[in-house]
C-alpha cells in the first residue's frame, strides 16, 4: 500500500508499460549466468511483451558491450552479469541515465534471474539506490580496504575449486597480515589506525535499514597474530563459520565521508573486484548511485 492507503498496482504497471527499448548485456562467462541465459532472456522478454536487444558479452568485452547499451538510451538496462560488471553498469548510468536491472542478487533477493526479471517487468518500480566512492572508484555493494582484500582473493579460489591457488592466496595474505595498517578518519571523528576497514552499502548492510544515509563501516582491528588468523581464516570460512562481522575483532560504525592512507598502495576489493589503490583515499557515501528497477521491497519486521 501506498502512504494513502491506495493500492500502489496502478503505478508499477504505468512503469512497465514505459519499457519501450530494453538493453540487455549477458555474460554467459559469470558464475551465476552460464550458456544459453541470452536465449533465455530473449525468450522470456519476448513472452513479457518487452522489446529488447540482448547481447551476450564476455569479460573482455563487456566494458564496450556496457557503453553501447548505454549509448542507445534505453528505457532499461537490464545486466546479468557478476558483481563486477553491475558495478560498471551502474557507474556508466549514474543517477541520470537509464534504469538498470543489475540481476541477479542485491535489490532481488534469492531469486533465480528468470523469476526476478518476470516480476520486475511485470511489478517492477523505480527504486533510488545508493552506493559509496574510495579512490574515485564507484561501488555498490562492498569494499574492503587492506589485508583482508587478500584473503577474500583465497576465498574466490576457495569457492571455484581452485584450492592449490586458494593455499598461495591464503599463504600470501598470511604473510602480509602485518605489514602495514591503515589509518583512517571518519565524518568528524579523530584519527584511527585498523589492521583493515570494510565499507557496506545500505542495500546490503545487516547494520541498518535500507534507506539510511551513510555507509556500515567496519572496523577490523586484530591485535595479535593468532586474532589476525582466526579473522582471516572466519572470512576465508564465513560460509561455514558465520558472518564475520560478528567476530570481536571488529567494530561497526558509520560514516558519510572519509579517508584512508598506508605507507604503500591499499589492496581492496570493489564489489568483488580486486584493485590496488593509492597510499591515500578518500571515502564518501552517494546518496544517489543509480536509479534500478526491482520488485517493491516489504518493510523490514518492526517498520512501517
Amino acid at each position: 500500500m501506498t502512504p494513502g492507503g491506495t493500492s500502489a498496482r496502478p503505478a508499477q504497471a504505468a512503469v512497465s508499460a514505459q519499457l519501450r527499448h530494453v538493453e540487455a548485456i549477458v555474460n554467459p562467462a559469470a558464475g551465476s549466468v552460464g550458456p544459453g541465459a541470452a536465449d533465455a532472456m530473449t525468450q522470456l522478454l519476448a513472452e513479457l511483451g518487452v522489446p529488447a536487444v540482448v547481447r551476450a558479452a564476455y569479460p573482455g568485452d563487456l566494458r564496450d558491450a556496457l557503453q553501447r547499451a548505454v549509448d542507445a538510451a534505453p528505457d532499461l538496462l537490464i545486466i546479468l552479469a557478476g558483481d563486477g560488471t553491475a558495478r560498471m553498469g551502474a557507474s556508466l548510468c549514474g543517477a541520470a541515465g537509464p534504469l538498470i536491472a543489475p540481476l541477479p542478487g542485491g535489490l532481488y533477493g534469492l531469486k533465480d534471474w528468470k523469476t526476478a526479471l518476470r516480476e520486475t517487468v511485470l511489478e517492477g518500480v523505480v527504486t533510488p539506490v545508493s552506493g559509496g566512492e574510495v579512490d574515485g572508484r564507484r561501488f555498490h555493494v562492498a569494499a574492503i580496504l587492506g589485508a583482508p582484500a587478500l584473503w577474500a582473493e583465497a576465498r574466490e579460489a576457495v569457492r571455484t575449486g581452485r584450492f592449490k591457488l586458494a593455499i598461495h592466496k591464503a599463504q600470501n595474505a598470511w604473510r602480509r597480515a602485518f605489514a602495514g595498517r591503515l589509518r583512517f578518519a571518519l565524518d568528524d571523528s579523530p584519527t584511527e589506525r585498523a589492521h583493515a576497514l570494510t565499507l557496506m552499502c545500505p542495500l546490503v548492510s545487516r547494520a541498518m535499514a535500507n534507506d539510511e544515509l551513510a555507509l556500515e563501516v567496519d572496523v577490523l582491528d586484530p591485535k595479535t597474530a593468532a586474532e589476525a588468523f582466526r579473522l582471516g581464516f572466519r572470512t576465508l570460512m564465513s560460509d561455514v563459520m558465520g558472518d564475520w562481522r560478528n567476530d570481536p575483532a571488529v567494530n561497526v560504525a558509520r560514516c558519510r565521508q572519509g579517508e584512508a592512507w598506508a605507507r604503500g598502495h591499499i589492496p581492496a576489493i570493489l564489489d568483488g573486484e580486486p584493485v590496488r589503490l593509492h597510499k591515500r583515499v578518500d571515502i564518501s557515501f552517494i546518496p544517489l548511485a543509480f536509479r534500478a528497477l526491482a520488485p517493491r521491497r516489504p518493510a523490514p519486521a518492526g517498520r512501517g
